[in-house]
């Protein structure tokens, strides 16, 4: 059967597909933005989005969903409700942009930059 066909693996189990995306996720909460190849952006971007959109419900069962999904302890939650979703808040979708940057020299994947549009930075 053909169902669920519309999800790229990646070339890596479940199980470490799904941790990486996760990683990259809150990596990208935290910083703003993270390089990375382009299948690897698409699949980030998909679950970003839909974190985001469910943080700004802002309600407990919200961020506790938000939370799960999440790892790294109260960093990356805390970065996405104190950074990310204020700046998105008149935003209803399209949170994020993808950049090309380059071609990699070793294997010749397209890198590009995964970027969130509202993010404001942590005041140091």
């Amino acid at each position: 059967m053909r169902h669920k066909m519309n999800q790229s693996k990646l070339g890596k189990p479940t199980d470490a597909r799904v941790a990486m995306v996760r990683n990259q996720v809150a990596a990208l909460f935290e910083h703003g933005a993270i390089n990375t190849t382009l299948p690897r952006a698409k699949a980030v971007r998909s679950l970003a989005e839909k974190l985001i959109t469910r943080a700004k419900r802002g309600d407990l069962t919200a961020i506790r969903t938000v939370a799960s999904n999440l790892p790294g302890g109260k960093t990356p939650l805390r970065a996405l409700l104190r950074n990310v979703v204020p700046g998105l808040a008149s935003v209803s979708s399209g949170y994020t942009t993808i950049t090309k940057l380059y071609y990699r020299r070793g294997d010749g994947a397209l890198v590009v930059r995964l970027a969130i549009n509202g993010y404001t930075a942590p005041a140091a």
